[in-house]
């Protein structure tokens, strides 16, 4: 009597073996490509993130720079105050005297860390509590800004009269030459303390 054949057997074990490595293979690649594509998201977020920190440094640096300057305006519109470096509305103001800089002053606008000292602090609002909706603009510390007086604003030799833009205001005359200039240095961090700008702008203003 014959034996019985079997035709419906597993296979040839070496082709099972090739097709076990194949998707090994496959699986390698995919888990390489998986953890390549997650290692560039990562990389991207905080590329995404380092911008945003440096955007929101460089709003809470502008709006330092625009309080100083509405602060000198306002002062400048006042007839009846005095407009000197240490008095009225020019509290934190340091005048500018040329080959002997002011050693705050140079350290505040050089410095690299974080720097307050002799410094106003812009307190329009509390840029570090913003809650609600403003919560993703809040900063982690409040902008801060040093204003220099540089000098009297007018040619050399002419003497304190000249026409500008100051002379349209009240007690216009000898009085419109007095308009100085003045530094104005912000710092402001950004929503993370490592992202840090520092900005400058120049503004004339009537001193006395």
């Amino acid at each position: 009597m014959d034996p019985i054949h079997s035709f419906g057997g597993s296979g040839n074990p070496r082709q099972r073996g090739v097709v076990l490595v194949v998707a090994m293979v496959f699986l390698l690649l995919l888990s390489l490509l998986a953890v390549t594509s997650m290692r560039t998201s990562l990389l991207e977020e905080k590329m995404v993130g380092g911008l945003r920190n440096q955007h929101l440094a460089s709003l809470g640096a502008e709006s330092a720079l625009r309080a100083a300057e509405s602060r000198l305006w306002s002062a400048s519109s006042d007839t009846a105050s005095v407009m000197t470096c240490g008095q009225q509305a020019l509290a934190g103001c340091y005048a500018y005297v040329a080959g002997a800089p002011n050693a705050t002053v140079q350290n505040f606008i050089n410095a690299r860390d974080w720097v307050t000292a002799g410094a106003t602090t812009y307190a329009a609002t509390d840029m570090t509590a913003l809650s609600g909706s403003l919560r993703s603009g809040a900063l982690a510390a409040n902008p801060v800004f040093l204003i220099e007086d540089m000098g009297i604003d007018r040619p050399p030799g002419l003497g304190p009269a000249r026409e500008s833009g100051a002379s349209g205001m009240p007690g216009a005359g000898p009085r419109s030459g007095a308009r100085h200039l003045y530094r104005i240095t912000a710092r402001s961090r950004g929503g993370h303390p490592d992202a840090v700008r520092v900005l400058q702008s120049t503004f004339a203003a009537r001193s006395n």
